[in-house]
């Protein structure tokens, strides 16, 4: 399936181009035709590049890489800074300060600044020990750095790859990102040389919606690499098992209580039959019998003495109840 679709395109105007007269001859084969003085791009040919820039990109985060976007123009800004932190990446969206990726050491540095004054509290004076005017200087201070260094503070070093949108304008992120021969994808746009990327978009870099598709196809590409990189950090044999809550383990251990006691297996046993070779012979059901009757007739001999002396027993104690 594929990630964007020609209407998608057609609808931002992605297949828009420059002026005929301003144009990079580089850039033919990207061209369908032209109307009014206006390039207009083959949008079958963007469908393929956005497919290989979609592969690239969720393979490079699915391994732990990271895409720096870049976007500085105006219709670009809003649009990387909102796609970039959706999907957690770092962006730049204000000026590109020479030696963002060549001199990151020094980047780096003033990074760290930037979290140290966060922490700063400007409201209270008494506390700082500082005057109003050097806390102004410093409140002052970080805001300049917040806004050029802001959609960085996160990035501990040189990403693995680079989202640029109009390479013309951001010339300066190009060459550094070529030195250190990181990989660039990028809006291609009639004016733009081709050879300067290694992922390219044939599409318009100046149109806000065109901007915003492109970028937000690149961001899915990136969420889609996370969650691959995620899913096969839990699915190995060295995976360690979670550990099953406290109640999630009495529920268990409820249900594999038994249901009721074991019977008693003694009336079992009474009930069961005699064997047919224990079976009683003829005499001595009759022994039995008669046994059965000479205790019968004792019981009977010894009621009335028992009777006779419940009676004096009563008398007696009549007797002394009277006295």
């Amino acid at each position: 399936m594929a990630v964007v679709t020609t209407r998608q395109l057609l609808e931002s105007g992605v297949h828009f181009g420059h002026q005929t007269r301003r144009w990079n001859p580089k850039m033919k084969r990207f061209i369908f035709t032209e109307r009014n003085g206006i390039y207009i791009i083959d949008l079958q040919q963007s469908l393929t590049y956005i497919d290989r820039a979609y592969a690239f990109v969720k393979d490079t985060v699915g391994r732990g890489g990271q895409v720096l976007f870049i976007g500085t123009k105006k219709q670009a800004q809003e649009a990387v800074a909102e796609q970039a932190t959706r999907v957690g990446m770092p962006y730049v969206n204000h000026r590109w300060l020479g030696g963002m990726l060549t001199n990151f050491g020094t980047i780096a540095k003033r990074i760290q600044r930037l979290k140290e004054l966060e922490v700063m509290d400007f409201d209270d004076v008494a506390a700082s020990g500082l005057t109003k005017k050097e806390l102004l200087g410093l409140r002052r201070e970080k805001d300049k750095l917040e806004k050029t260094l802001g959609g960085i503070r996160d990035m501990a070093k040189t990403p693995q790859a680079v989202w640029i949108i109009d390479t013309k304008k951001e010339h300066l992120a190009v060459d550094e990102a070529r030195k250190l021969r990181i990989p660039v994808i990028g809006i291609l746009d009639t004016n733009c040389d081709p050879d300067e990327v290694d992922f390219a978009i044939p599409g318009n870099d100046d149109a806000i919606r065109s901007v915003s598709l492109l970028t937000r196809v690149l961001a899915d590409a990136v969420a889609e690499g996370l969650v691959s990189r995620s899913g096969g950090s839990q699915t190995g044999a060295e995976a360690e098992v979670e550990p099953m809550p406290d109640w999630e383990r009495e529920l268990l251990g409820a249900s594999q209580e038994p249901a009721g006691s074991v019977p008693d297996a003694q009336p079992a046993a009474d009930a069961a039959p005699v064997p047919g070779d224990e079976q009683p012979g003829p005499a001595a059901v009759e022994a039995e019998q008669a046994a059965d009757a000479q205790v019968d007739v004792e019981q009977q001999a010894d009621a009335p003495a028992e009777n006779t002396y419940d009676a004096a027993a009563g008398t007696t104690h009549q007797l002394t109840d009277q006295h």
